[in-house]
């Protein structure tokens, strides 16, 4: 008989603003980042306790990957979550940004980033959700993307509860879905290393049921980086 996978813990730094009472969009499961990676077969371990007050090593050791969320609503910790971005980078750790954790990812790599939309781009579609929540618009997913692996390529619908975006993609990244007014909704590292951000909440009560694919692409990231560190260990054994 096959003994089961080993577990793969994510952690997940910053707050996703979901209710306890919200369900993910499908229905299906809880909102919320650590119910979605729940849902895509990880262990979620939040990273924003007490224990932040230890070194980044011993805080990440023992992850196979990272998330990082934000909200226009909650910016704060901004410099933390670059330091993340590299430390990952540094290590080939699968991570996924969201909302702001796409930024600091982008930031941290030398992008730049639009803090008003609709004073830095007027003619931008409205991307930031009016009093009722729920605003969604649609976005071309890039041929040839890890996204389009994901999502399959051509138009999907996301939601919308933003008012910054990427400006200028980051040396080494490429912009992996463009909304259909011009503006950057997710990029991703080109070369060895799962780094993937994405503008919506693919984990809130307004996301889509096609959104848990985020979440089971990461965790696919992590088994494969697991395995190859396996390999290596017992080559050297």
């Amino acid at each position: 008989m096959a003994s089961a996978p080993p577990p793969v813990r994510i952690g997940v730094f910053g707050s996703d603003n979901s209710r306890q009472s919200e369900r993910h969009g499908c229905g299906l499961w809880p909102a919320g980042v650590a119910a979605s990676l729940t849902a895509a077969e990880a262990t979620p371990v939040i990273l924003n306790g007490p224990e932040r007050r230890r070194t980044r090593d011993d805080i990440l050791d023992g992850l196979h990957g990272l998330v990082v969320v934000g909200h226009d609503g909650s910016p704060g910790r901004e410099a933390e979550s670059e330091q993340l971005c590299e430390w990952c980078h540094e290590r080939r750790l699968p991570i996924l940004g969201i909302d702001h954790g796409m930024h600091s990812l982008n930031t941290s790599h030398g992008g730049t980033v639009f803090f008003d939309l609709p004073r830095d781009q007027p003619d931008a579609l409205q991307h930031r959700h009016p009093p009722e929540r729920g605003l969604r618009h649609a976005i071309n997913v890039v041929d040839g993307t890890q996204l389009a692996a994901l999502y399959g390529e051509g138009e999907v619908v996301v939601n919308s509860e933003h008012r910054r975006a990427v400006q200028r993609v980051a040396r080494g990244f490429r912009a992996s879905a463009i909304a259909l007014d011009g503006i950057i909704e997710a990029i991703e590292f080109e070369a060895d290393w799962f780094a993937l951000g994405v503008q919506w909440q693919p984990a809130t009560a307004t996301a889509s049921g096609l959104d848990i694919q985020l979440f089971r692409g990461l965790v696919t990231a992590c088994r494969a980086r697991m395995a190859v560190e396996a390999g290596a260990e017992l080559a050297a054994a």
